[in-house]
């Protein structure tokens, strides 16, 4: 059997030392309040923490894929802080992710175990790279997790698209939609209200039409959210 890759070490002592380095404790209060969170906030802003995890990377780059995966996971799985835990997710912007599907394990236990939005979208955003480059596989995945017990697994499926612009799914971005469409959660709503304002600005016409189409069964959040950006006449639909 195949060793594991090893992590990373350099990293993630680069990445938790200048994390407490930059601590705010009274801004990690606040943090931790407004995130509902039960696990600490060092008080680092987002910016920052995505600057600690590139220079703790070019200071010391990742020898393969498997110990990026290593080193994100390490780093995810023992977090004492939430922002550790964001520095795990700006790991894996790294190019040799990118379009990597053994990412995918990494990023399903990221979401499943982050549980809420700060951790759910940005994760949610890498799974569109993983898409572009891996579409029949990816696409299956996405159409299963539209239907899993666990809504946040279900609000990445929504949100996997929304940077994908002109190479949108639209067969795949309706089908994931009309799953969760009576779904009354709230986060589901939220989601299925961005990914057509966002999609919007690439096929104003598909969305509209798509809204008009689902005027029945679309939430009244979901809707707000999907003509946000639509021309006057096209958002009365």
């Amino acid at each position: 059997m195949a060793r594991p890759d090893p992590v990373n070490s350099e990293v993630l002592s680069a990445v938790r030392r200048a994390l407490r380095e930059r601590a705010d404790p009274v801004r990690g209060a606040g943090a931790q309040a407004y995130m509902k969170s039960t696990m600490p906030c060092l008080g680092v802003r987002v910016p920052e923490v995505r600057r600690i995890a590139a220079a703790a990377v070019a200071g010391t780059p990742f020898a393969s894929a498997g110990q990026l995966r290593a080193t994100v996971l390490g780093l995810w799985r023992n977090a004492a802080a939430r922002e550790e835990r964001y520095a795990a997710i700006d790991l894996t912007g790294a190019p040799l992710a990118a379009g990597d599907i053994l990412m995918l394990p990494v990023y399903e236990e990221m979401i499943r175990s982050g549980a809420w939005w700060d951790f759910v979208d940005p994760v949610a955003m890498r799974l569109c790279g993983l898409l572009q480059a891996n579409r029949e596989e990816m696409s299956a995945v996405l159409v299963r997790w539209s239907s899993d017990p666990d809504f946040w697994i279900r609000r990445a499926a929504i949100l996997a698209q929304l940077k994908a612009k002109a190479a949108t799914d639209t067969v795949l971005l309706s089908q994931v939609l009309e799953t969760n469409m009576a779904d009354p959660e709230f986060f589901i709503r939220k989601a299925i209200g961005w990914a057509l304002r966002e999609y919007s600005k690439t096929a104003p016409e598909w969305v509209a039409a798509f809204v008009a189409e689902h005027a029945a069964t679309l939430s009244s959040l979901s809707r707000r959210e999907a003509v946000r950006r639509l021309p006057a006449a096209a958002s009365d639909v």
